[in-house]
Order: structure tokens, then C-alpha cells, then sequence
């Protein structure tokens, strides 16, 4: 395998005179003269005073994490005070380690390290090609330039604390056969007739073992021996239990169907989930056969199917009713100018056909009824997003940040802004708001559950359930209005960039199934998303076996 060769870090630039710096009253910050230098009060990243360090440093800490975890790798390697030499170590280490989608979070409070430069903590999860993901903790130090402006102070060691000039890091796999891998009922599904499953089958793991193994191993640059080992990923299979294929939740039925509903695609990358209302457990997970797991490692913004944890929110604080009027015009203007898809509007429109029609305008003003925080709170209490799953292969488990300001509050009301989801997250939504339960998914058994939800109110699932259900009958889910069962649904159009067309979204359920489907550059969620969910019940029965 690669390794990360990386190149020796440059001397610290010189620091320019503090122009206008920030500070902050922080207690347990002291400023007095010692040997080598410090600040007198009122000088420095931190200082007597002020509220907090320089706006502009930690602004540009988090820029250069969102950069990095972009791939932004040029973008990244410009905030530093070193751009070449940043972006080929950025760059050697996500490549070398197989690292896919980094995860950087600035955490904690920032502090003013010894030499000068302001310390940002930050947490870095990195997903590691089929192994699992290394989660450790650096720090950014941003130095002031002469021009007032902050860079990030380009060194080794913010990459990863234990990478020097001296040491780097190697990824070290070993080698190891597939599990044989059956549906629900023992059906195999690792013969090659189900392509979305076969990238997961290195990826799962029975109760008592197997799966991929590897590690992240710190060595020496010289001798290129193993200094420590940094990170372990899989466990040593049970030889009582090695030759047992692996059952998995999955339905063969399900997967097959889901598998011929994704080729309505119109060969954009699409992903489909279905899962068990009653317990989670997935029946269908699909997703290109090449490239990462989209259906529940994706990060994408969930648009108007968002609308149903927003609906929640409100709906449990008695906030508004599905009768209330809640005018829907074509634009508002908060910050920014929002509008509806193809700037409909809905004058003296209810919250029910707000809700149907998939009206925006009409949530962002709404907003001014949730507290700061308060959409991501119902989320992670009530539906379990943010927290951390243990489903049987990797995920990612959502994010819904409080919002910074009120443009990006009012983007939060519609699945837009900062908030990321994937199929897996949106189905499970679905299913916790049709049951008022929440249920860990799952696609093996025996996983580990440490989530913690409470139940929607029964008024608040009987609300939801009639909305997404004269969605179907009356809005913008009617693709669906066909099929039997007593089906409902909610669409979602999400803006991806200016020069990219909007995700297509359409979640659904029917008895006891929940399904969630996005297409990217699908630009409607009925228009996309609705053909590839119709052609799968379709196929499918009523309620799964």
C-alpha cells in the first residue's frame, strides 16, 4: 500500500505586527512578561476585553477544515502560510491512508499557545476505506500576517499531533476473504445478482468476527520501522464460527426490486434505502457498485424531505396547526432570497397544503417559532440524528448545526444550509415519524446500541402521517397516487451549487416498510426520485415477510 511521505515542515513565518486583534476575558488566561516574550494586556489572540478571539482567525480555522474535508486540497494549502508544501502533504496523507470524505470539527475553546499563535482544537474523523474511521483530536495555529489578515501556520503536527519530520504514518491491511453473505431467509446475495451489494461485502462483520482488518501504524522515516500502532479496525474472526456465512437483514426480493428501480436513473449516481418501520431493519440498501456507499455513508443536503422533522418541531410545540393559514408567496428574502420550485405560490395557503405543495417560503416564516438550536435537538432527541450508529457496516449518522445567523436558520427550516443526511438517515426519519418510535437501523444483528431517543407525542404521528399521506393524494408526491396500500410521502428538490442541477429526494412509506431515495443532479424529487420509489412498490408486496 502507499504510505504518507511527507515533506520536512518550513521554518514558522515571522510574525507581523497585531493590528486591531481581538480578545477575549477568558478565565485562566494570564498575560505576563517572561523570558522569550509575551504580550502586555490588551495585545495578542487573546486579550482583556473583548468576548472571544479574532472573528476573522476562526473564521478562517474553520474554512481551511471545511476546505480539507472537501477535497479542496489548492483551496486549503492557500489559508496556510506554506501553500506548496500543505497541499502535497494534504494530499500524500488522504491518499496514502485511503482516506474518503474527512470529517473536521472545530471543538472546544481556543487558546493562545506559546509562541504566539491562537490554538483552534478541532476533532478529525477520517473515514478509512473499508476499514472504519480514525477519530483524533489536533489543533489549528493561526498566526496574525502583517497585512492583519490570519493564516493557518503551516507545520506537521495540525495534521495529526504525531506526524514529524522524523515520522509518518502507514496503512497496513490484511488480507482476508469476503463472508459469505445471505438475505433475511438464507438466500445468498453474494453471487454477483445483486450489484449494489457486493462493495459491502468486505465491509460486514458477523457478531463474532471476520470482516476487513487493519491498521494505521506510526513508523520511522529512516528505517521505516514500526514506531506504534495508532489505529486497529476489524476483530479476529471466531474459528468455531468462520466457515458461517453472515445473514444479513436484507430481503433478496427487496434488493432485486430496488436494484431495477435505481436503472430509472437515467445513469445519474442514485441511492435507495428501504427499512422495517417496526425495528429498523434494512431490506434493500442500493448504491453505485462503484465508488463509496452513497445510501448510508452520503453526505448530502435532504431538502424538503426535511420539512418532516421541521413539521415535527413545530407541531410539538403547538407552534402550528395543519389548518392554520400559512401564506405561501414565491419569494422571501432573509439575508438571501429564497423561493419556491419553479417560484410557485399559494396565497392563504394552510399549513397542510404548505406541507403538500412543498411550499418554502411558507416554513422560513415559520421560523421565528424555533429557538436557536431547537430543529436540531428535535432531531437528535426524537429521531436519533447526530448520534452515533452501529448498524453493521460504516455510516454516516447526519449533522444539524445550530445555524450561524438568521439566513442559514431560515435555509435549516427547508433541509438546506449546513444540515447533511443520506438515504439511511431520511428512511429512518420516515419510519420514526409514521411509528413515533425510533429503531437503530440495522443490516446485521448482535450491533451495538448506545442511541438514545424519546417517542413523538401520538398526536404529533397522526398529524404527520395524514400530511405525508394527502401528499400523496393531493401534492407533489401523486407519482405515487396509483399504487395500492395507503402509501405517503414527501418530496425534496436540494440546491447543490450554482453550477450543478439540484438533488432529486422522495421518501415514502407503505405498511411497514420506509424508503428513502435521492438522485443527484435529479433536479425535482418527483420527477426523479418518484418513478425510481413507484417502480419498487411496484414490484414489491404490501409488507415485507
Amino acid at each position: 500500500m502507499p504510505d504518507t511521505d511527507h515533506l520536512v515542515p518550513p521554518a514558522p513565518s515571522r510574525r507581523g505586527p497585531r493590528k486591531g486583534v481581538r480578545a477575549v476575558a477568558a478565565a485562566g488566561v494570564v498575560l505576563a512578561l517572561a523570558a522569550g516574550g509575551c504580550y502586555a494586556a490588551g495585545f495578542g489572540p487573546f486579550a482583556r476585553g473583548d468576548d472571544g478571539p479574532d472573528p476573522a482567525a476562526m473564521k478562517q480555522a474553520r474554512a481551511f477544515l471545511a476546505d480539507w474535508a472537501a477535497g479542496r486540497l489548492p483551496s486549503a494549502a492557500g489559508r496556510t502560510t506554506s501553500p506548496g508544501t500543505a497541499q502535497k502533504v494534504l494530499q500524500s496523507f488522504t491518499a496514502g491512508l485511503d482516506i474518503d470524505k474527512p470529517r473536521l470539527t472545530a471543538a472546544g475553546d481556543a487558546r493562545e499557545a506559546e509562541d504566539g499563535t491562537l490554538a483552534v482544537p478541532f476533532t478529525a474523523k477520517m473515514p478509512i476505506t473499508g476499514l472504519g474511521t480514525w477519530t483524533y483530536e489536533s489543533e489549528l495555529p493561526l498566526r496574525e500576517q502583517e497585512d492583519g489578515d490570519w493564516k493557518v501556520d503551516w507545520r506537521l503536527s495540525l495534521v495529526h499531533p504525531r506526524l514529524s519530520d522524523a515520522e509518518k504514518f502507514r496503512l497496513e491491511r490484511e488480507e482476508t476473504t469476503p463472508p459469505r453473505v445471505t438475505d433475511r431467509h438464507g438466500t445468498s446475495v453474494a453471487d454477483g445478482s445483486y450489484p449494489s451489494v457486493t462493495p459491502l461485502l468486505g465491509r460486514l462483520a458477523g457478531g463474532d468476527g471476520g470482516g476487513p482488518r487493519g491498521t494505521v501504524e506510526l513508523v520511522d522515516r529512516a528505517t521505516g520501522e514500526t514506531v506504534r500502532t495508532e489505529a486497529s479496525f476489524g476483530k479476529e474472526p471466531d474459528p468455531a464460527t468462520a466457515d458461517e456465512p453472515v445473514r444479513t437483514t436484507l430481503d433478496a426480493t427487496w434488493q432485486a426490486a430496488a436494484e431495477k428501480a435505481l436503472g430509472r436513473a437515467d445513469g445519474k449516481n442514485a441511492a435507495l434505502v428501504a427499512l422495517r418501520v417496526d425495528n429498523g431493519e434494512i431490506l434493500a440498501l442500493n448504491s453505485p457498485s462503484a465508488g463509496f456507499n452513497r445510501a448510508a455513508s452520503g453526505t448530502y443536503a435532504p431538502g424538503s424531505t426535511w420539512k418532516i422533522v421541521t413539521s415535527s418541531a413545530l407541531l410539538l410545540k403547538g407552534a402550528v396547526k395543519p389548518d392554520d393559514v400559512v401564506d405561501c408567496p414565491k419569494y422571501l428574502t432573509v439575508g438571501k432570497e429564497f423561493h419556491n420550485v419553479e417560484t410557485s405560490e399559494f396565497p392563504g395557503a394552510t399549513f397542510r397544503k404548505d406541507f403538500t405543495e412543498s411550499c418554502n417560503t411558507a416554513f422560513i416564516s415559520l421560523r421565528g417559532k424555533l429557538d436557536e438550536g431547537e430543529l436540531g435537538e428535535v432531531a437528535r432527541t426524537y429521531f436519533g440524528v447526530g448520534q452515533e450508529w452501529h448498524i453493521g457496516i460504516p455510516t454516516y449518522d447526519g449533522s444539524v448545526p445550530v445555524p450561524k445567523d438568521e439566513t442559514e436558520k431560515a435555509a435549516s427550516m427547508i433541509g438546506q444550509g449546513r444540515i447533511q443526511a443520506n438515504p439511511l438517515i431520511m428512511a429512518s426519519v420516515t419510519a420514526t415519524a409514521v411509528s413515533g418510535e425510533f429503531h437503530q437501523p440495522s443490516i446485521t444483528a448482535g450491533n451495538e446500541d448506545g442511541t438514545r431517543t424519546e417517542p413523538l407525542p401520538d398526536e404529533v404521528v397522526t398529524q404527520l402521517r395524514e400530511l405525508m399521506r394527502a401528499t400523496v393524494t393531493d401534492g407533489t408526491a401523486h407519482v405515487l397516487a396509483d399504487l395500492p396500500g395507503e402509501i405517503g410521502a414527501k418530496t425534496g428538490t436540494a440546491e447543490v451549487s450554482d453550477d450543478q442541477d439540484n438533488n432529486g429526494w422522495m421518501v415514502a412509506h407503505r405498511g411497514n416498510v420506509a424508503v428513502a431515495v435521492v438522485v443527484e443532479e435529479g433536479v425535482t424529487g418527483g420527477g426523479s426520485a418518484g418513478p425510481i420509489l413507484h417502480s419498487l412498490l411496484s414490484a414489491v408486496p404490501e409488507d415485507p415477510s
